[in-house]
């Protein structure tokens, strides 16, 4: 007995390939007649064999499988397709001329089916229950073309950005130069040297901008790379505070050592991961005293704790070290120095966080004594 009427359809989609299954030939000639349209590939296979070559050489959108065939048969087949990363998210609708066996239908579902259907079929059921299922793949294959656009914009965008900095910092260096030089040249006049002192400052600030566009660039393209070494922490953070003290005179910034600070880390990294925070607190904690606390011991990790006063919102807590966040930071900066820490943090084995404690805002990590 014939599986159906032939009937025509004038419906159109975009290019997908169709697998039939079915050992009985006239079945295979009147599904594909039945579903047979412009833009519609449709494969037959008569054996559970050679439906898994076909799988192997394409991608279909759905799997129309008839439950009693010789050899491998239609739930075989389903756990054989289900087992194969090429074909494991491939909808299936089984096909049977059995009576109504709840077993039989929940054992169909049980291999990965989306649908049991007896035979004879409706022709109008099947081809409604295909229209869902080219369409919804028409969908994923059109969100996939534009997330590999989406990526590739980015990644170009990424070497720009890349190229971009790095070529700024040959000018920014002479514009350097020039105003020391302009310091030592012009007179001691106090509108020219306060003129020249913006410049240098205004200097200083795109330079450590275009570093941390360069980090972020490394960071996001998976350039990073860590020069390890001996390093005391104590050490770096004294310098590093030191260093923010110099730009910030008003600033109180209190640096407290408890146990070994001694760890394996790459010291430019780990120095720029107590900078970014140490002036992030500076910058957001009024002219209330910024504490720095390093704790660790010889065999265990190292902790590092930079507290400042304040308040941060708690519904913005969660996305506080999401690059570009411009609203953390004031209009000196590009939103990435909190980025940047959490991922010099993460590349030393440790997690950046972000509390409120009291009236205070705590940035922690842990910091393990080797890179992992």
């Amino acid at each position: 007995m014939n599986l159906i009427e032939p009937a025509g359809s004038t419906a159109t989609t975009d290019c997908v390939k169709l697998l039939i299954v079915d050992d009985i030939p006239q079945n295979l000639v009147a599904m594909e007649a039945l579903l047979r349209r412009p833009g519609l590939e449709i494969l037959c296979a008569p054996s559970g064999a050679e439906a898994l070559e076909l799988l192997l050489e394409h991608e279909v959108a759905l799997a129309l499988l008839d439950v009693h065939m010789p050899e491998i048969d239609g739930f075989s087949l389903a756990e054989l397709m289900r087992g194969s990363q090429r074909s494991r998210d491939v909808p299936i609708i089984f096909l049977t001329a059995s009576p109504n066996d709840p077993v039989r239908a929940f054992k169909g579902y049980e291999t990965g089916a989306v649908d049991f259907l007896h035979k004879p079929i409706e022709p109008q059921v099947i081809m409604s229950k295909v229209n869902v299922f080219i369409e919804l793949y028409q969908q994923k294959q059109l969100l996939k073309a534009r997330n590999e656009a989406l990526e590739h914009a980015l990644k170009l965008n990424e070497t720009m950005m890349a190229v971009l900095t790095h070529d700024l910092r040959t000018p920014l260096a002479a514009i350097l130069l020039c105003a020391d030089k302009l310091s030592l040249d012009l007179p001691e006049d106090s509108q020219v040297q306060r003129t020249l002192v913006h410049l240098e400052n205004s200097a200083q600030r795109m330079v450590r901008m275009v570093e941390q566009l360069l980090d972020f660039s490394r960071i996001r393209t998976g350039g990073l790379r860590l020069h390890t070494t001996d390093c005391d922490l104590a050490e770096l953070a004294s310098l590093v505070v030191a260093e923010i003290g110099r730009a910030h005179p008003q600033a109180t910034i209190e640096l407290q050592v408890q146990g070994d600070a001694h760890l394996q880390g790459d010291p430019d990294r780990l120095a720029q991961l107590l900078s970014n925070l140490v002036s992030n607190a500076v910058l957001h904690g009024g002219d209330a005293p910024v504490l720095v606390r390093l704790e660790g011991e010889r065999t265990g990790p190292l902790r590092v704790q930079v507290r400042n006063a304040g308040q941060i919102p708690e519904a913005l807590l969660p996305r506080l070290f999401e690059p570009f966040k411009a609203s953390f930071h004031d209009s000196r900066g590009l939103g990435l120095g909190l980025f940047i820490a959490s991922e010099f943090a993460r590349a030393h084995g440790g997690t950046l966080v972000a509390v409120n404690e009291d009236s205070t805002v705590l940035f922690e990590t842990v910091l393990q004594r080797r890179p992992r």
